[in-house]
């Protein structure tokens, strides 16, 4: 990113690159190289971006906002770093490890996931403890997860428009399909039938 359009994005007063900023905008070749932490927050936003949910203008602005957003993650600890503020860690790293794992077990598990009691033990951590690191990494709780990848799953077979409602709703682990579309609808703001039937009318085009 050019330093003019870093400095529109962050500007100062005086319309110029704020002070905090600068070492990422310096004019002769020698910049200054950043290797942000990957973090969990980070490869979260990564992911909306790619699997964004709308399209046309929409699409744009809430692209916009996710690169903002990724921004910000990444310049948080930087930033910090300079202001001397360092966050206290409230969850050791083994911890961390284990809350991570036992996201690797909902992902390959969302039609049938393990309770949160069977999670814990799986992983070798308390259901509180669990409950308290999957918010503190990933800012949801272990319900919130499952349904939000259940639904990007959902749309995304959806979209491409080859399987009905009912049998999406049944791969992503919804036996009611009324509990399906509610959820669909919450998450996207259309339903299941309606973000099917605008595939195929795209294919028809």
């Amino acid at each position: 990113m050019p330093p003019d359009l870093l400095a529109s994005f962050f500007p100062d007063e005086e319309g110029e690159i704020p002070h905090q900023l600068r070492l990422l905008a310096k004019g002769d070749e020698w910049q200054t190289l950043l290797y942000p932490e990957t973090t969990a927050a980070i490869r979260g936003v990564a992911q909306q971006i790619v699997n964004c949910p709308y399209q046309g203008m929409t699409k744009r602005i809430y692209l916009q906002a996710k690169v903002l957003e990724l921004m910000a993650l990444q310049l948080a600890p930087i930033l910090s770093a300079q202001d001397g503020l360092q966050p206290s860690p409230r969850l050791k790293p083994e911890t961390i490890t284990r809350i991570h794992y036992a996201k690797e077990i909902l992902l390959t598990r969302l039609e049938n996931p393990p309770s949160l009691l069977e999670l814990a033990q799986m992983i070798g951590v308390s259901d509180r403890t669990l409950r308290y690191g999957f918010r503190e990494l990933f800012g949801t709780t272990v319900f919130g997860y499952i349904t939000n990848k259940r639904m990007q799953q959902a749309e995304q077979l959806l979209r491409e428009g080859k399987l009905s409602v009912a049998e999406v709703a049944n791969l992503v682990g919804y036996a009611h399909q009324g509990h399906f579309a509610t959820a669909f609808k919450r998450k996207f703001g259309i339903t299941p039938s309606e973000s099917l039937l605008g595939k195929r009318n795209i294919l028809a085009i």
